[in-house]
C-alpha cells in the first residue's frame, strides 16, 4: 500500500529536503506541496492524502488551525471507502503550547525537525496506520502536565492488589522499588537506559551520559522494550511514569548515572592545577626598579 503525503511548510528548501528523503522510500508518494496552511487545507480536500506533514508557523493560516480544519472536514467522512487524512506536525519549535494545541486540534503526531530521517519515515508509517506518534521529550512534558490523571499501575501489573508496598511512599525511584515484575526483569543498565529515555534523551545523548557507544544504547533500548512488551520509546516514557519509576515534577537523573559522573572530583583537580600553574608566574614580583640616588640640581 502506498502512503500518499502532502508537505506543508513555508520554506521551499525544507519541502525539497523532505521530498528527497521520503521519495527515496518504497511505498511513499508525495502528491502535493503547500507553502501555507490554507493551501494545505485545499490540497487535503483535493487529494485526500493519507498524511499531511505540517509545519506550525506558516503564513495565511498557521499549522494548528490548518490541522483543525483538515481533521474537522475529515470527521464528516463516514463511508467505508472514504479515506481519512491524518496530520503529523513537524516543527523546529520545541514549545509546549504548540504540542498541546496541535494534539487538541486533532494531530496524530508531533515531532521536531531534528528527527533522524529513519525515525521520520517510521513516524509517517505509524500515523498512516492510525496510531499516534509524539517525540519522547514532548511525551515527558505532557505526562508532567497530566500525570495526576493517570491511573496508578504500580502493583496492578504484578497483581499485588492494593497492598502496603504499592502505596506510593516515594520509593518509586529508589533502586529497591521492585514490586513490578516487569521492572524487576530489567538489568541495572537497562533501568538506567529506561530512566534516560524517560528524560527524553536520544540514543546519542544517552551514550554520552552513560559513557557507552550509541550501538550499545540501541541494543539496551531494544532489549528493554522487548522485556516490557512496549512498542516504542513513547510507550517506554509512559510506562516509566505509570510504574512509579519516574515521579511527576521531579527532574529525573538516573542515580547510578549521576554517581558515575566524575564532576565532584573534577573540581578539586581543576583547582589544584590552576593553583600550581599560577604560582610560578608571580615570582618576578619582588623585583623593583632601582631608587633614584639624589636629585640633581
Amino acid at each position: 500500500m502506498t502512503i500518499r503525503i502532502v508537505l506543508a511548510d513555508d520554506q521551499a528548501l525544507l519541502r525539497k529536503g523532505f521530498r528527497m528523503i521520503l521519495e527515496a522510500e518504497d511505498g511513499i508518494e508525495i502528491v502535493g506541496e503547500a507553502p501555507d496552511g490554507a493551501d494545505a487545507v485545499r490540497l487535503a480536500e483535493l487529494y485526500s492524502p493519507d498524511v499531511v506533514l505540517m509545519d506550525v508557523r506558516m503564513p495565511v493560516l498557521d499549522g494548528i488551525e490548518a490541522t483543525r480544519a483538515i481533521v474537522g472536514a475529515d470527521s464528516g467522512k463516514s463511508g467505508p471507502g472514504d479515506a481519512h487524512t491524518r496530520v503529523l506536525i513537524l516543527t523546529t519549535f520545541d514549545l509546549d503550547e504548540y504540542a498541546f494545541s496541535a494534539l487538541r486540534a486533532g494531530a496524530s503526531g508531533f515531532l521536531l525537525k531534528d528527527v533522524p530521517p529513519a525515525e521520520l519515515v517510521a513516524a509517517i508509517k505509524t500515523v498512516a496506520r492510525g496510531d499516534a506518534v509524539v517525540s519522547p521529550r514532548i511525551t515527558r512534558r505532557l505526562l508532567e502536565e497530566y500525570a495526576h490523571t493517570l491511573p496508578d499501575l504500580a502493583g496492578v501489573v504484578s497483581g499485588a492488589g492494593a497492598g502496603p508496598e504499592g502505596g506510593g511512599t516515594g520509593t518509586g525511584s529508589e533502586p529497591g522499588a521492585a514490586e513490578d515484575p516487569a521492572l524487576a526483569s530489567l538489568t541495572d543498565r537497562e533501568r538506567e537506559v529506561l530512566l534516560a529515555v524517560a528524560d527524553g534523551l536520544s540514543n546519542a545523548e544517552i551514550a554520552e551520559r552513560l559513557y557507552v557507544s550509541e550501538a550499545t544504547v540501541k541494543s539496551h533500548v531494544g532489549r528493554l522494550l522487548a522485556k516490557l512488551g512496549l512498542r516504542d520509546r513513547v510507550q517506554a516514557v509512559v510506562f516509566a511514569f505509570q510504574s512509579g519509576l519516574v515521579e511527576p515534577g521531579v527532574a529525573q537523573r538516573s542515580a547510578s548515572a549521576a554517581a558515575q559522573h566524575p564532576a565532584p572530583q573534577a573540581s578539586p583537580h581543576r583547582d589544584t592545577h590552576t593553583s600550581t600553574h599560577t604560582s610560578p608566574t608571580p615570582s618576578p614580583a619582588p623585583q623593583r626598579p632601582p631608587r633614584p640616588s639624589s636629585p640633581s640640581a
